[in-house]
Order: structure tokens, then C-alpha cells, then sequence
């Protein structure tokens, strides 16, 4: 066993002490801690860039806007509305039960454990710590071992800013993984695809501990012909190939009807252009391959069809061009999985319908993006499909958006975070009823029961539900 392994038992142990003895608790220590996070995020922006720049060839712009930054607006967001979230919610109480009062509140449900990905490693690992530190809880963070620049600066600096009682940082690989999961948590929180996301839910099992979800699949783009294909083209480029498409709510392929797939793809040729220059190895703006496994996956994909732009790779530099495919088959290897890269199929489709019965037939995306200004289309895609968001014109920004869920269904994920729902997932709303000893009003219901309490019982507390 690793060293690293070996002491998880011991900082779980003494992150669940910490919380027993109400550590984390006061609204005062939640606030500090969410202020001392923002403080790390802001005075140590430029070692958080430069790891980024190591692990992703992430441009430090694209990191203020997708990484550090993001985090920052979500805890300038929570800390905003934190005291008004946490009053307790009152309940109307049936007639037969009063006098009395009803009400929720909201309290931490203890230690919990965050494992991140690698293609967003701040964003993934910190924004779900804003909730629960908003919460109240002892946090153990988890960052991926694929973005090991990111992870080293994770656990420098965490306990340098962020109190050592509660919240420590856990580097390693799959060993140490496993230990955590065998470890009793109170919730855990995991951000990755669907074949970990099983092993960690079975993990969760053995302690009935509640899990969250964030995984991914294959998120479409439905294009018709009421759109400026120009304007379409530059809004999917740019959701695709930031991070060199290695986003989980990135386009996945683009559903088109034959009429509109030719001229979009020519658009979206000019749109990789205006973005990365005509030679994007060269584009400082232009992220490259996480590894050389999934360098040598999505390269397997590139004849998946004919190639409209792109297509260009070198695999010492991990780096593959932004591609768009046309004439792409539905049983392409490209459509076999989630791309999570920088290549685009357009598949063809008769009409919306059979968009929608493509769309229906796999499991259910994290996001489903429409271009269209036909309010029929509109409608018909909210009723007739099924996905954890979808966007009108535009990709991936709902997860800007701080009221809105981010999350999943089914294949794509379980529960969902950001803004208030960050504090609820990391919260047990709690019942609390109050009601005076006197009058004593439940003698209508104590027994012996008689002929008058029979008629009250088959009437008044019928409205109980």
C-alpha cells in the first residue's frame, strides 16, 4: 500500500472528529472558509494557470474564464445568498394538527468526498467544494492524477489557505482511489464517465451513502435551415473545441438535414479558422491531448467519415487539429462512444423526427443543444426528449448561469450542483414540527375510540395528504 494510502483511514478519522465537534458548523466559519478559497483562487491565479498550461496546454485566458474564474463568480454567488438560503422554510400545517408550526432546515450531512476529473481540474474540484463548505461540512478532495501539475498545486495550497481541521487534499492514482471508497463518507461527489461512476456507486453502497453523478455521453446539436449558418458555426465551434473538445458538455456530433449539413460544414471551416488562425498547432489558444491513450483513441476516430477541415495530428505533441467529419455513418466509430476531442461528425437526418426518434434511441445526453427560430421545433425538442439541459443557440453556457442545475439523467448522470442546489446537495433537509402540550387537540384521536372520533378520523384527517 502506498503512503499516501495508508493515512486515509487516519484523515478521514480526523476530518469526522472535527465535524462532531462542530467545527465547521457556524455560518461565520463557512463564510471564512469560502472567503480564504476565493483568496487562494486570486492570489495564486498565476501557479493555478501555469499548472493548467502543464497538464492541458490550457491558454491562462481559457483558465480565467472555464477554471479559476468560474469558481470565483460561484462563490461570490453563494456567499451572496448564503444566509437567506439557510433560514428555515416554513410549512402550512393541516387543520387537524393545529395549533402548530412547521418547518425545514438545513443541516451539513458531514464529511464528504470530492473526486475530480482531469480536462477541467480546478473548476471540477472546487466548485463542488463551494457547496460544501456552504453547507457545512469536512470536505476530503480528491484531484485527478491525469493533471498532475494541477494536483501538486491542489495540495500545496489547500492547506495553506483553507483550515487543516476539515478539509485536506488526497493525491494518487487508482490505489488511492479505492481507499477512499472504502472509507465511510457521508456523500460522495464524483465528476469522471460511467464506468468509474459505477464502481464508485457500488462502492457507496456498502454505507447507503448518498452519491451525486457528473458524467457524460454523447451531448447532440440539432441544426435546421431557419438558422445564419455562419452564426451557428461559430457558437458550436467554439463550445467543441475549447479545451481541444475535452469537455463533458461539449457538442458531440451535429444532427443535420442534407440540405443543411454541406453548407454548415463550410461554416464551421471558416469558424475553426477565425478562432485558431489557419494552422491551430501554431494557436496559442489551442489546448492539446490529455495523454497518449486517449491520443491514440480519437485518432481511431478521425475516418469515421469525410473530413471537411482538419483531420491533422502529431502524436509527440499530443496534439489533433480540430476536425469536422461529414457523411459520417450512424455506426461510425465516432458514434460509438463519447468523443471527448476535438472531432466534430455531421451526420445527416431526413427531418426533426427522425432527429428525435436518433436522439431518443441512445442514452440520455448531458446537454442537448438547438439551433432553429421555429418555435415548433423548440417545443417538440423540450417534449419529446429527455436530457439534463438543453441550450437554444448556444453550448455549454447554461453552466454559467448560476440558478440553473447542472447535471445529468440516467447514462449522464444522478443529481445535480451549482448555486443553491451546490448547498442542498451537501445539505439534509430536516423536518421540524412544534406543538404546545396545551390545548391538547389530539385527544380527537387518542383512543378509546368512539362513534363521534370514527366520523372526525374518516373526515378531517383525510386532509392530511
Amino acid at each position: 500500500m502506498s503512503p499516501d494510502a495508508a493515512v486515509i483511514p487516519q484523515t478521514a478519522d480526523a476530518l469526522r472528529t472535527a465535524f462532531d465537534r462542530g467545527v465547521t458548523k457556524p455560518l461565520s466559519w463557512r463564510l471564512g472558509q469560502l472567503d480564504a478559497l476565493r483568496r487562494m483562487l486570486t492570489e495564486r491565479a498565476a501557479e493555478f494557470e501555469d499548472a493548467l498550461l502543464a497538464d492541458l496546454a490550457k491558454n491562462p485566458t481559457e483558465s480565467q474564464i472555464a477554471e479559476i474564474g468560474f469558481v470565483v463568480g460561484e462563490i461570490d454567488h453563494v456567499r451572496r445568498h448564503l444566509r437567506r438560503w439557510l433560514r428555515p422554510r416554513r410549512v402550512s400545517v393541516p387543520g387537524a394538527l393545529l395549533p402548530a408550526r412547521a418547518s425545514t432546515v438545513l443541516e451539513p450531512v458531514g464529511v464528504v468526498l470530492v473526486i475530480a476529473p482531469w480536462n477541467y481540474p480546478v473548476q471540477l474540484l472546487l466548485a463542488p467544494l463551494v457547496g460544501a463548505l456552504a453547507a457545512g461540512n469536512a470536505v476530503v478532495l480528491k484531484p485527478s492524477e491525469l493533471a498532475p501539475a494541477t494536483s501538486a498545486a491542489m495540495a500545496r495550497l489547500v492547506p495553506e489557505y483553507l483550515d487543516r481541521r476539515a478539509v485536506a487534499v488526497v493525491e494518487g492514482g487508482v490505489e488511492e482511489t479505492t481507499a477512499l471508497l472504502a472509507e465511510r463518507w457521508d456523500h460522495i461527489f464524483y465528476t469522471g464517465n460511467g464506468r468509474v461512476g459505477r464502481i464508485v456507486a457500488a462502492a457507496a453502497v456498502e454505507h447507503l451513502t448518498p452519491v451525486t453523478l457528473e458524467l457524460g455521453g454523447k451531448s447532440p446539436v440539432y441544426v435546421d435551415d431557419s438558422v445564419d449558418l455562419a452564426a451557428t458555426a461559430r457558437r458550436i465551434a467554439w463550445g467543441k473545441f475549447m479545451n481541444a473538445g475535452q469537455t463533458c458538455v461539449a457538442p458531440d456530433y451535429i444532427l443535420a438535414p442534407r440540405s443543411v449539413a454541406g453548407p454548415l460544414a463550410a461554416a464551421l471551416t471558416d469558424a475553426v479558422r477565425d478562432l485558431y488562425g489557419a494552422d491551430p498547432a501554431q494557436s496559442p489558444d489551442y489546448g492539446r491531448i490529455v495523454n497518449d491513450r486517449q491520443f491514440e483513441r480519437l485518432t481511431g476516430m478521425l475516418g469515421s467519415g469525410t473530413t471537411a477541415t482538419g483531420g491533422e495530428r502529431d502524436a509527440s505533441a499530443r496534439y489533433i487539429a480540430p476536425t469536422v467529419l461529414v457523411d459520417v455513418p450512424r455506426d461510425a466509430p465516432a458514434m460509438s462512444e463519447e468523443i471527448f476531442g476535438p472531432v466534430l461528425p455531421i451526420v445527416t437526418v431526413d427531418d426533426l423526427d427522425d432527429a428525435i426518434r436518433f436522439i431518443r434511441s441512445g442514452d440520455k445526453p448531458l446537454a442537448l443543444y438547438v439551433f432553429t427560430e421555429r418555435a415548433a421545433v423548440k417545443r417538440r425538442i423540450l417534449t419529446e426528449t429527455s436530457s439534463g439541459a438543453v441550450g437554444f443557440g448556444v453550448p455549454a453556457a447554461h453552466l454559467a448561469v448560476a440558478g440553473l442545475p447542472f447535471g445529468g439523467v440516467g447514462e449522464s448522470g444522478a443529481g445535480a450542483y451549482h448555486g443553491e442546489r451546490s448547498l442542498r446537495t451537501f445539505s439534509h433537509e430536516k423536518a421540524v414540527l412544534s406543538k404546545a402540550l396545551k390545548p391538547d387537540t389530539l385527544q380527537l384521536i387518542y383512543p378509546p375510540y368512539t362513534e363521534a372520533k370514527d366520523r372526525f378520523a374518516r373526515g378531517l384527517l383525510r386532509k392530511l395528504g
